[in-house]
């Protein structure tokens, strides 16, 4: 497989918007140690190759058939299921041994995240909270982060996790709007299918709220100074902006608008934070 095939594959642009959720975990643990940010990096960029690559593969029948996803590589036939089962093993492999080189509440939470990372895929085969579950997955990265610098549990990385959780969650609804009408049709389980879009709607704008309280919550605890702040008024003007464009007649026409103002929020996220760092 070559590295178009592979990128394509994993949509490596989503692996790089994650990256900022795992390093706001380092900077909020106040992590200054090299190798703990590689080592961060390594686990985070494997996570999401592993996560990715059992999603494509255990969701392929079902891409096949939905006309927004059967171009993908595997329903395709242009990747065998095979590799990409080999890829996800192996990267589950490499976010475990970097966990370990960590530290050992790292490298034991490393087990619970492949299985997350794993089971994913099925769980909208029998709830609509699949996208909370997703959230779930998306929160360990914030989690991760931090524990990899304290190695120890503390209130601060679950109410990053939150924040995580909830963002994601209320994207993933609107996202999920697209496909209603195929959900329906094979019997898989989404908010909007199962209650409605405006219900999906107004669960997404609770979703973003109590993610941006959250927040907000996080810098509180932490004693955060301007830049933080600042960066938190650019995150509550994208969610807004975002949940306008939700809320439009036509959302099919204007999905790409939402997504592509929503990749803002994670690098706001992690320079206030940088900043926060930097002149303390």
């Amino acid at each position: 497989m070559d590295f178009k095939k592979f990128s394509n594959l994993i949509m490596i642009e989503q692996t790089i918007f994650a990256l900022p959720f795992a390093y706001l975990g380092v900077l909020f643990a106040n992590g200054k140690n090299i190798s703990t940010w590689i080592l961060v990096t390594i686990a985070l960029v494997a996570a999401r190759t592993a996560g990715m690559s059992f999603n494509r593969v255990i969701d392929a029948k079902i891409d096949a058939k939905n006309p927004r996803t059967r171009d993908r590589l595997v329903p395709r036939g242009e990747v065998k299921q095979a590799e990409v089962w080999i890829i996800g093993i192996v990267s589950s492999l490499a976010l475990i041994g970097s966990s370990f080189l960590l530290n050992s509440l790292c490298f034991y939470l490393s087990f619970a995240a492949v299985f997350l990372l794993l089971t994913y895929s099925f769980f909208k085969r029998f709830s609509s909270s699949s996208h909370f579950y997703l959230g779930f997955v998306e929160s360990a990265a914030p989690i991760g982060g931090y524990l990899a610098v304290s190695g120890e549990f503390s209130i601060v990385p679950f109410v990053l996790g939150g924040a995580i959780l909830l963002w994601i969650a209320g994207l993933d609804i609107v996202y999920a709007i697209q496909d209603v009408e195929f959900d329906k049709n094979e019997g898989l389980y989404s908010f909007p299918s199962a209650y409605g879009e405006k219900k999906a709607l107004a669960t997404s704008v609770i979703c973003y709220v109590l993610s941006l309280a959250a927040m907000i919550t996080a810098g509180i605890i932490t004693g955060k100074s301007m830049p933080y702040w600042a960066a938190i008024s650019c995150v509550a003007f994208i969610f807004i902006y975002q949940q306008k464009i939700a809320w439009s007649r036509n959302i099919g026409s204007t999905l790409r608008k939402f997504f592509r103002a929503n990749m803002y929020v994670s690098p706001f996220l992690l320079a206030g934070t940088l900043m926060d760092v930097f002149f303390r």
